[in-house]
């Protein structure tokens, strides 16, 4: 679009884009803003609850996403998380360090390591899901079930316009 000025920052782990057009949209204009600033207030509300247990929400999430009893391959653990090898290697570390798991090498696949909870990551992960599913009590019982579902449409749609991959297609820097 004719006059549009973009600017990359970066933030976390991802980049976000704001495109000003020439009329300029205000941030709290921008469906990213109040996308960005509710994650936010979230992450830093399970990390506040994740310090009483010696945990991060980082941690808290892996945890949930390794089942109890089987464990998982680690590298699985990433892309759940939507985390690099990198970072994925220091979380599995830091894990390892506070005694929530523990790895073996997989029988059948001596490259693969799985990770299995310990007693005291299976402790923390019943903590995780209870602080999950205690969140989601309190936004159910403030925000209606016809208004969750809205949100969780427009949630959807807006994957799909992202997962289409076109938006940025036409513009040019």
């Amino acid at each position: 679009m004719k006059g549009e000025k973009i600017f990359f920052l970066k933030c976390s782990a991802c980049r976000i884009i704001f495109i000003y057009l020439r009329n300029r949209l205000k941030r709290e204009e921008t469906i990213d803003y109040h996308i960005k600033t509710a994650w936010h207030a979230i992450a830093r509300m399970y990390n506040q609850q994740a310090m009483n247990y010696d945990g991060t929400m980082s941690i808290g999430y892996a945890l949930l996403n390794i089942p109890s009893k089987e464990g998982a391959a680690a590298m699985k653990i990433g892309p759940l998380m939507g985390l690099e090898p990198r970072s994925l290697t220091r979380l599995i570390n830091s894990m390892e360090e506070k005694g929530l798991i523990y790895r073996e090498t997989d029988k059948n696949d001596k490259r693969s390591v799985k990770v299995y909870l310990t007693k005291e990551g299976k402790k923390m992960k019943e903590k995780s899901r209870e602080t999950v599913l205690r969140f989601n009590e309190a936004i159910r019982e403030e925000v209606s079930a016809q208004k969750l579902n809205v949100f969780f449409d427009v949630v959807k749609s807006i994957n799909q316009v992202i997962e289409k991959n076109s938006i940025y297609e036409k513009v040019t820097v």
